[in-house]
């Protein structure tokens, strides 16, 4: 059985980083992997996020064919936190990691690790890695 693996993106280093390191993990499982891009939709997205947000996405469309990997893209708008589709399309695809991206954080923001992030990290059924951008 071919083990899945499950990246949270976001357009940002945090999200590349996420991406590169489950491109790495893909490799060495000789896997597949599901992308999950979760936005919220309606009042909390301008129109130019959103054509940014697809253009990131054929982007990495592009950058995943050329690595030449099996995956999928589930690009998401359905009102849910990420936290949610994330945790969500792990459980569905019977995935064996989920990665997602860290941002660097200030003294007090340390104490508060992204609600996201700390929601997936407590509520996932399988592990997680989180890593920083360079």
């Amino acid at each position: 059985m071919t083990e899945t693996v499950v990246v949270g993106f976001i357009r940002s280093p945090e999200g590349q980083a996420a991406v590169t390191s489950a491109v790495e993990e893909v490799r060495r499982r000789s896997g597949r992997l599901v992308v999950v891009h979760s936005a919220r939709g309606g009042d909390h997205e301008t129109a130019e996020q959103t054509i940014a947000d697809r253009d990131a996405l054929e982007k990495l469309e592009a950058q995943l064919k050329a690595e030449g990997i099996e995956f999928a893209v589930r690009d998401l708008v359905r009102g849910k936190e990420p936290a949610d589709d994330l945790i969500e399309i792990a459980e569905s695809e019977s995935a064996v990691l989920i990665v997602i991206g860290l941002r660097r954080r200030s003294a007090v923001g340390k104490l508060l690790l992204g609600s996201n992030s700390q929601r997936i990290l407590l509520d996932a059924n399988c592990p997680v890695l989180a890593v920083k951008a360079d």
